[in-house]
């Protein structure tokens, strides 16, 4: 009985591979399905070999027993010899270019081969040695047998030979294991035929294999890496579409409010006048949607970042209140301002993010409500060196359905979309509580159907101790920047009219130009400017790129501010790393111009 001891262990290492393997999650690939048939059909041969080596045994002379269990052990070896190159065919295939049409050929091909040597198997004689406990098969079916796992065997090898550069060196591991230990075994029967290893030199291929090429725990972390590289790409790429559509979509919005602009100053009729602020009104909601779309986008790919710095919170709330009642139109709304006066006049955290926070709540209230009041309150807590500001804007507008509350924050979620002709296009919200989340804020709603809502985000800044000084109010004042030159560099000709119709208020001489490469031949010609308005997506030849030119040109000190379409959040601070001395996105607003324009070409006021 000595000889069950090698059936017994790849018995319970076949079972125990299969309990480990079948209790995982597997991910599903044609590899992984040959694979586990491997495995079913291994662990049946060390079921049928013990079977047989008991017999042999305990009733030697039940023969046609012994030649039953040994045919069946037979096709055993023969599914899993034929699985086995399956296998070896398929990994060696080029991922790229892999063809199932050949893989189906050889599938039938050689399913026709194993029918035709299975029928051999069940027909042709098989004779039984059991002398002095020593018990094997031989005969014309045994010798069928082999010498078709001997062929599988030199199809293997031959395929990973042709198939080289398209296995893993991992890959090969079963194959060499295969190799050795088949050379092992005509060794070993050659000397002791008695010595039944084969139930375990399959079982010790599957473990082989289990653990360099099918463990399911590393499988599905290729799957996992996989999906994360192929979410990665899809980020970029839709940053990348989302950069270029804003590029297309503010370069006509730039026209379309830059003339509208400069025609709004004209002596023209009062209905025209309407008219045009109608129009800069639908551009504006426009942008806003542009906007938040890019807002979104960004926070979605984790790409938009807390950017902390210093600032005047009393200045912040000003703007607030002054953007809120410019939003008011007609409507007959009360606007209730309540501040903390104990809030320190100096804070430090992201004011920008912070006050978009709060606008988009002021704006989402001033949308929703037809009439009554809009209440926007500031508190805080002070602790140490931070503040908690409790912000809260309520409103007696539409309020909101019970039901709906909890979708709320949910991206194109509208407020009673059914009910209202509001336009919008529910991202204001959404993109708040990522916003507020992102700065470790809560933001919490309360809302009656039909009486109004009230929103309250608490956010902690830190307190910036300093004295304040003041600063002095500036109204909107153009300058007089006669005799100053500017370059003004972009290939599309309708914003190039845009720019210069908004600098001629500013008595400057102007120069166009559609491309850098002629921007870099009238600097290499020393034609002199005092500024260089560039736009950045050129074609050849980008912004940046004639930034760089132009800083290798001995001399050069002519300041240049980036004015572009791609207003994606970051974009500042990417152009001013490259170089740039100022940022002007399009639609270039007159604020903003005004603002470098005071910055690079100071001079007498109009």
């Amino acid at each position: 009985m000595s000889n069950l001891y090698i059936p017994v262990c790849a018995f319970f290492c076949s079972l125990l591979l299969i309990i480990v393997f079948f209790s995982k999650k597997n991910v599903k690939t044609k590899e992984t399905k040959i694979f586990s048939v491997l495995l079913i059909t291994s662990f049946i041969d060390t079921i049928i070999m013990v079977l047989i080596i008991y017999i042999g045994y305990v009733d030697a002379d039940n023969i046609k027993l012994l030649v039953l269990l040994n045919r069946i052990d037979f096709i055993q070896y023969l599914v899993w010899a034929w699985m086995f190159y399956l296998y070896i065919y398929y990994i060696t295939l080029n991922i790229k270019e892999k063809s199932l049409k050949g893989y189906n050929i050889v599938v039938r091909t050689t399913f026709i081969i194993n029918l035709i040597i299975l029928i051999l198997i069940l027909v042709l004689p098989v004779d039984i040695y059991n002398v002095n406990n020593v018990m094997y098969s031989y005969g014309l079916a045994t010798n069928c047998l082999y010498v078709t796992c001997g062929l599988y065997l030199f199809l293997i090898i031959v395929t990973v030979l042709v198939n080289i550069k398209n296995i893993k060196n991992k890959k090969y591991v079963p194959v060499f294991a295969l190799i050795f230990l088949a050379v092992i075994l005509l060794i070993v029967r050659q000397f002791n035929p008695g010595l039944l290893l084969i139930s375990a030199v399959l079982t010790y291929i599957n473990l082989i294999m289990y653990f360099t090429i099918e463990n399911p725990d590393l499988k599905l972390i290729k799957e996992l890496n996989f999906a994360r590289n192929q979410a990665l790409e899809a980020n970029n790429a839709k940053t990348d579409f989302l950069s270029s559509m804003s590029h297309e979509i503010r370069t006509p919005l730039n026209a379309i409010m830059g003339f509208s602009q400069a025609l709004s100053e004209e002596d023209i009729p009062k209905s025209a006048k309407e008219e045009i602020s109608d129009i800069v009104s639908a551009s504006e909601s426009l942008l806003e949607i542009v906007n938040g779309i890019l807002d979104i986008s960004k926070i979605e790919a984790n790409k938009l970042e807390i950017i902390n710095t210093e600032y005047d919170f009393n200045k912040i709330l000003k703007e607030l209140v002054s953007l809120t009642k410019a939003r008011l139109g007609d409507k007959p709304l009360e606007v209730k301002v309540s501040f903390d006066p104990t809030i320190p006049p100096i804070l430090y955290g992201d004011h920008l993010r912070l006050k978009q926070i709060i606008l988009n709540l002021l704006t989402n209230s001033v949308k929703y409500t037809k009439e009554g009041y809009i209440k926007f309150e500031v508190s805080s807590i002070i602790k140490d060196d931070v503040c908690r500001l409790i912000i809260s804007v309520e409103d007696s507008g539409i309020g909101i359905k019970k039901e709906k509350i909890d979708k709320l924050f949910t991206k194109f979620e509208r407020l009673d979309a059914d009910n209202t002709t509001i336009e919008g296009t529910g991202l204001g919200l959404a993109i708040t509580k990522k916003l507020v989340e992102l700065m470790r804020g809560n933001i919490v709603v309360q809302s009656v159907y039909g009486k109004g809502s009230k929103f309250t985000v608490a956010i902690d800044q830190k307190i910036v101790n300093k004295p304040y000084i003041e600063e002095k109010e500036t109204t909107f004042e153009e300058f007089n920047a006669e005799g100053k030159k500017v370059l003004i560099v972009d290939d599309n000709v309708l914003n190039l009219k845009v720019a210069a119709r908004l600098l001629q208020n500013y008595n400057v001489a102007i120069t166009q130009v559609t491309s850098g490469f002629d921007c870099l031949v009238l600097i290499n010609n020393h034609e002199y400017f005092d500024l260089i308005l560039c736009d950045d997506m050129m074609p050849k030849m980008n912004g940046a790129e004639t930034l760089k030119q132009l800083k290798k040109i001995e001399g050069f000190s002519i300041p240049v501010v980036m004015l572009t379409a791609n207003a994606i959040s970051g974009m500042r601070e990417k152009y001013l790393n490259d170089g740039f001395d100022d940022y002007l996105s399009k639609p270039i607003q007159k604020i903003e111009l005004n603002k470098i324009i005071k910055k690079f070409l100071k001079n007498n006021k109009l």
